[in-house]
């Protein structure tokens, strides 16, 4: 496993739990809250682009 810093868990309705973590090299990771082990991993600015377009409504679905 990449030597991966994990953000306190965001939680939105229902058991919906997601953790997004950073790595030295630049990679971001977004895994469901307890099973860190099975993560997706882009760049950061991709996960930024993700992150804004679901506060913006526009991938609330994902959620």
């Amino acid at each position: 496993m990449a030597d991966i810093t994990w953000e306190e868990p965001f939680c939105g309705e229902g058991n919906n739990c997601f953790r997004i973590g950073t790595d030295p090299q630049g990679n971001a990771y977004i895994a469901v809250a307890g099973a860190e082990d099975a993560y997706l991993t882009d760049s950061r600015e991709a996960l930024r682009a993700l992150i804004r377009d679901i506060k913006a409504g526009k991938a609330d679905h994902l959620l």
